[in-house]
């Protein structure tokens, strides 16, 4: 028998914990601070961000399971009959002192409708200021390890919708070196049902995984001015993206969602330069050559 849709809430809850405890021993020195809030129209959620870290600079672990009348907005949009949504999940973004370490976001959600119409979406993405060939193999090793756990056509066609989906195209350049991202899949079964919910937590127990080596191995490597500053120019393009073309983001201001837990994936301190163009043969260069659709990371050569 499937999972209720608060069950499949109090699992996603849960999770958020499981994250939030995993980050905090990995980080060492930062706290999460909760933030607790209820949705006027229906539902609410637990905002965690995580401040004064050792590693972590900024960062957040969001839950919300929010429920009420699908606005006209969305059903146009989604091409949906009009009826009362929920809708739950777990939404992470974190941004790292060190230009040396990866910003990453996450996304499990699930989405129900009282006509019977459902789906799972999420995904996992990495965005290096500095990529660097063994950490984007290891990354998209790691996630395709989960994929092919369900299903072995999962990774090559869930990394070209990341490649599609994290793309900004006002710059014709990609967000980072992607991941994967899946959005509207729907269950036949109870056993397909339980397989995508089995695939979305696994996604959500790598994540502490993945970013937890990437901060250990990374956090102490050096760096000065310029790789700061550099940061901040990649930086300024997530918030780009997240601004632009996020669906994550317009569907919460759409359906009024909370603001301040919305825009949690903001970075600290961000920087646009005018016609800024890297230095021939700088890491920054090699890094903005590679951001690009298509790009086989498991194999990918200096």
């Amino acid at each position: 028998m499937r999972k209720s849709k608060e069950e499949i809430a109090d699992i996603y809850r849960s999770m958020q914990d499981h994250i939030c405890r995993e980050l905090t021993e990995a980080d060492g020195q930062g706290r999460f601070k909760e933030d607790a809030w209820e949705r006027p129209e229906g539902g609410g959620g637990r905002t965690r961000i995580f401040e004064n870290g050792k590693i972590i600079e900024k960062g957040g672990v969001a839950f919300s399971a929010v429920h009420g009348p699908t606005p006209e907005k969305i059903l146009q949009k989604l091409g949906l009959e009009k009826a009362e949504f929920f809708a739950t999940g777990v939404s992470i973004v974190l941004h790292p002192f060190s230009p040396r370490v990866p910003i990453i976001h996450m996304n499990i959600r699930y989405f129900e409708m009282e006509n019977g119409v459902h789906w799972f979406g999420g995904g996992i993405d990495l965005t290096p200021h500095y990529i660097v060939p063994e950490d984007a193999r290891y990354f998209h090793s790691e996630v395709k390890k989960v994929c092919d756990a369900f299903d072995p056509m999962y990774y090559p066609k869930f990394k070209a919708w990341a490649d599609d989906y994290f793309f900004l195209k006002h710059r014709n350049e990609t967000r980072g070196i992607g991941g994967i991202f899946y959005d509207r899949m729907s269950a036949k079964s109870d056993k397909e049902f339980q397989s995508l919910l089995d695939f979305s937590l696994s996604i959500g127990r790598l994540f502490p995984e993945v970013y937890g080596y990437f901060m250990k191995k990374n956090h102490s490597i050096p760096f000065g001015d310029q790789e700061k500053a550099w940061q901040n120019l990649r930086r300024g393009r997530y918030v780009e993206f997240n601004l632009v073309w996020d669906a994550g983001t317009k569907f919460g201001l759409d359906t009024n969602g909370r603001t301040e837990s919305i825009l949690m994936s903001m970075p600290p301190h961000a920087d646009w330069q005018y016609m800024y163009q890297p230095k021939a043969g700088s890491p920054e260069e090699y890094t903005q050559k590679k951001l690009q659709k298509g790009i086989d990371w498991l194999n990918l050569e200096i």
